[in-house]
């Protein structure tokens, strides 16, 4: 909270029509503001005014000194709730509309996170609450210069593991030793942390019907990964706690050539990722705007043309900051209608997938960097078709 990223977030509250950002703090429940304001952990109600003019001001509990002590700008203190209620309704005077971290009818949860109870409270002080989404989307998600580098490199990474990931697959097979998805998925961790991926590293390793779970967890070690399967490899993580994450989906069939169905549901998959990748760069060569559900609706219109529209259960990206769903514009108009900008700088998945129930799944997972130039692809070179595993 630099008096200049302050400048900065005055500018777009003036742009935006708010007279302030009123930031809500407890506990690390609405990390956005815990991670805008640098705080470490409390266990006290905070309120952070930052006003469209003039300088910020914390409100913050008697015992809370130590997690405050970085705080630069103005700070009041108060010990019991009276006293709380009276020192917030003097800071919130005469301010009417105030961004906070709310969602209309929770459309999109990500920047849900203030309680109803604080929201009733600050309504009864005459303010309203208006979301906070697009700020967030400016002056929480937006990647730094150092994040993307961290990227790129993760990414290669993450790339080579999960190619690597169903190469070993099929060498157990050949080997007459079958992996299961479970020792897959050790395999995977053991060279995410190899490769200096070391946190929050994770992966989903599914194979048959497994695939047409898109959120398949196995009970023990899972099925066994054998010949003639489809087989999905999930796999993200990142290097540092302050660093953004890589997050792919590679696909492998145990088998020396393709059954035309899984070959159909790949092409039609294949062919969504890089409509929503060529809308994104079309927009950019225009100078025009993009915003979350329309990349959603292009790459979905592909699949419904394909006759695979009722498989296509989720979105089509997820933000990506320092959380892996991130707190950014989604690729959604499916779960929720995400109309946020696509603002210079965020990062997210774009990941169609269909998933057919008691066959197979097929999901193709790219990450994108929305930046000066356009939208920048990682890996350097997506998944071009399915893997085939096997020799004849």
């Amino acid at each position: 909270m630099s008096e200049e990223r302050v400048a900065r977030v005055q500018a777009a509250l003036t742009e935006g029509g708010f007279d302030g950002w009123l930031l809500f703090e407890f506990g690390g429940q609405n990390w956005i503001s815990a991670a805008l304001l640098g705080v470490e952990h409390t266990t006290r109600r905070a309120w952070v005014l930052v006003p469209r003019v003039g300088e910020p001001c914390a409100l913050v509990h008697a015992i809370e000194g130590s997690a405050w002590h970085a705080w630069p700008f103005a700070m009041e203190r108060y010990s019991g709730w009276r006293e709380m209620e009276e020192k917030l309704a003097r800071m919130l005077a005469g301010h009417r509309r105030l961004a906070m971290e709310v969602s209309p009818r929770s459309a999109v949860p990500t920047v849900d996170t203030v309680p109803a109870g604080a929201l009733e409270l600050v309504r009864g002080l005459g303010v309203e609450p208006v979301s906070s989404a697009d700020l967030v989307s400016a002056f929480h998600s937006v990647w730094s210069p150092v994040q993307l580098d961290d990227h790129r490199r993760t990414a290669e990474v993450v790339a080579e593991v999960g190619k690597a990931a169903l190469r070993e697959a099929a060498h157990a097979v050949q080997r007459g030793d079958p992996t299961t998805e479970g020792g897959l998925a050790r395999w995977i961790l053991a060279r995410l942390r190899e490769g200096g991926i070391t946190v929050d590293a994770d992966t989903h390793v599914a194979v048959g019907s497994g695939a047409a779970d898109p959120h398949y967890t196995p009970v023990g070690e899972g099925a066994v990964v054998s010949s003639g399967q489809v087989l999905l490899v999930d796999l993200w993580g990142r290097t540092s706690a302050d660093a953004v994450h890589a997050d792919q989906t590679w696909m492998g069939f145990l088998g020396c050539s393709l059954p035309a169905r899984v070959a159909e549901v790949w092409d039609a998959v294949r062919d969504a990722r890089d409509a929503a990748v060529t809308l994104l760069e079309d927009r950019h060569r225009e100078g025009g705007t993009v915003r979350g559900f329309e990349v959603d609706d292009r790459a979905r219109a592909v699949i419904v043309e394909r006759g695979y529209g009722d498989f296509f259960v989720h979105r089509t990206g997820h933000s990506i900051d320092t959380r892996l769903h991130g707190s950014g514009p989604n690729l959604d108009n499916l779960e929720s209608r995400d109309d946020r900008l696509l603002v210079e700088g965020v990062g997210f998945s774009v990941e169609p997938g269909v998933y057919l129930p008691g066959e197979f799944g097929v999901r193709s997972e790219i990450n994108v960097h929305w930046g000066a130039d356009g939208p920048e692809v990682t890996p350097r070179e997506p998944q071009a078709e399915i893997l085939l595993l096997l020799n004849e």
